[in-house]
């Protein structure tokens, strides 16, 4: 039992130390939120199954802080994906004027059937996914920005203590 009891705390030490990492990131606090807003884009877009390595492309492309691009990117998880899914495709249904509600048979599921069940909601789900990943983006940044300059050190030297006087090493 109290192995199952310490779990809890042991994820939260680790999001803490996530946390911890993106705030002391050796990075100016502009280039570190622009990697997490950046990472939020990845997260709601409808590229599912690719986040992974758009954010690996990103970090190489142009040389954004990989652990700052994921934390944003990890906002798309599997506690949050129902919601972002159903978000995706309304915001993109709404856009269009589409109001018919999306509806599978479970009767026909060859590669052939789900593909032509799926394709009429295609579009609205791209639209959505575009606008979110946009509005998630402009929102995470100043966020990202306010919270890694109210957080973060001025510089290393403020952590450090000063060295002691030459004359008094020896």
């Amino acid at each position: 039992m109290s192995e199952l009891s310490n779990q809890p705390v042991k994820r939260s030490r680790s999001f803490r130390a996530l946390l911890r990492q993106v705030l002391h990131l050796r990075e100016s606090p502009r280039r570190t939120a622009l990697a997490f807003a950046l990472g939020v884009f990845i997260a709601f877009s409808p590229a599912y199954g690719l986040h992974t390595a758009m954010v690996a492309l990103c970090t190489w492309l142009f040389g954004l802080n990989f652990v700052a691009l994921l934390a944003g990117a990890l906002i798309n998880n599997p506690w949050t994906i129902i919601p972002i899914l159903g978000a995706t495709y309304w915001t993109g249904a709404f856009l269009l004027g589409r109001t018919d509600t999306p509806t599978f048979d479970w009767h026909d599921l060859s590669f052939n059937g789900i593909y032509e069940q799926v394709l009429p909601y295609a579009g609205p789900f791209v639209l959505g996914g575009f606008i979110l990943s946009i509005l998630g983006t402009m929102i995470s940044y100043p966020a990202a920005y306010f919270f890694i300059t109210k957080y973060r050190p001025e510089s290393a030297s403020d952590l450090a203590k000063p060295l002691p006087p030459s004359d008094q090493v020896g």
